[in-house]
């Protein structure tokens, strides 16, 4: 598939920013993190802006961004317009949550059940998005139950993070951040090798031959279109299999291995050491993050494909 840079950082940045508002939440109410308001202002500015620019973003894949609106109608069916839907229901919880927690001194027991709800509707949302490729049964790579385990882990792994980072920044580290976030970077890490190692040990059954319905070698002869069409660009992306080993390397070095030494030195030093090697972890996973994201739309191929030439897809 076609790796568009507007999904890309869509499904990145939304995908940290629901994470980060998820273990805020999730941090107050176990008393880790505190309700402070400039954790709050840093924390909800971060996660609500990659939330926004996320979604913002995901409208330029469009032919007609301007009718995005009209996609929730669906949301019986599709799974794109149960994530509109969740994506602009969860602003209500986590918007009044914010808003207590960064001007109100809302401290009650409604307070934290406010941004719970928050919580589960962020990642209702990034279970929305991730099915929104694994219920595409054309799609091998995706059609697995690794995709959303995937979705998720990675979601909490950046936002823990970012979560880390602001607590140390503004002195609120705590020991359990410590474990909190390696624990997520670990479990993401794992479940994004399985996902590989899923997809390499389970190619796709779809052939030229599965297609036609004829037994024996079939191949192209003719080329169904003169110049490259609307499919063959979208669907028909390819990448060289040496590529993609280098990239894989790259993903989990970038992505995982540098954010946990990271974040163990950062255990071990000063707190003003501590804290800028906690910030410095952030931007290094993005750089993997987007990498294994480009991977996962680059590695996909349709089973239209079969049409102008492919053997399998």
């Amino acid at each position: 598939m076609h790796p568009a840079f507007s999904v890309i950082f869509f499904t990145t940045a939304s995908g940290a920013g629901y994470g980060l508002i998820t273990l805020m939440s999730i941090l107050q109410a176990s008393g880790i993190l505190p309700a402070d308001p400039q954790v709050g202002w840093a924390g909800f500015g971060i996660g609500f802006t990659l939330i926004t620019l996320g979604l913002l973003t995901s409208t330029f894949h469009l032919g007609h961004p301007e009718r995005a609106w009209r996609a929730i109608s669906q949301w019986r069916s599709s799974w794109l317009s149960r994530e509109g839907l969740f994506a602009i229901l969860a602003y209500i919880p986590t918007g009044a949550y914010a808003i207590g927690w960064i001007f109100l001194d809302w401290r009650d027991d409604l307070f934290t059940l406010t941004g719970m709800v928050g919580a589960m509707l962020c990642m209702q949302t990034v279970h929305c998005t991730a099915m929104i490729y694994a219920s595409l049964k054309t799609i091998r790579a995706w059609a697995n139950g690794w995709t959303a385990i995937v979705y998720f882990s990675i979601s909490i792994f950046t936002g823990a993070l970012l979560v880390n980072a602001i607590a140390s920044v503004f002195g609120y580290w705590h020991p359990a951040m410590f474990w909190i976030t390696t624990g997520a970077i670990a479990v993401a890490g794992v479940a994004k090798m399985q996902y590989w190692r899923f997809i390499d040990r389970n190619p796709s059954k779809s052939t030229a031959e599965t297609a036609t319905g004829i037994k024996g070698h079939i191949r192209l002869l003719e080329s169904p279109h003169t110049q490259e069409n609307y499919l063959q660009k979208e669907m028909g992306f390819k990448i060289a299999q040496k590529h993609a080993a280098k990239l894989r390397q790259l993903a989990i070095a970038a992505g995982f291995v540098a954010p946990v030494l990271l974040i163990t030195l950062a255990n071990t030093s000063v707190p003003a050491t501590a804290a800028a090697l906690s910030v410095l972890a952030v931007p290094v996973a993005a750089i993997g993050v987007l990498i294994e994201r480009w991977l996962f739309f680059a590695e996909a191929k349709h089973v239209v494909t079969l049409y102008y030439g492919e053997t399998t897809a």
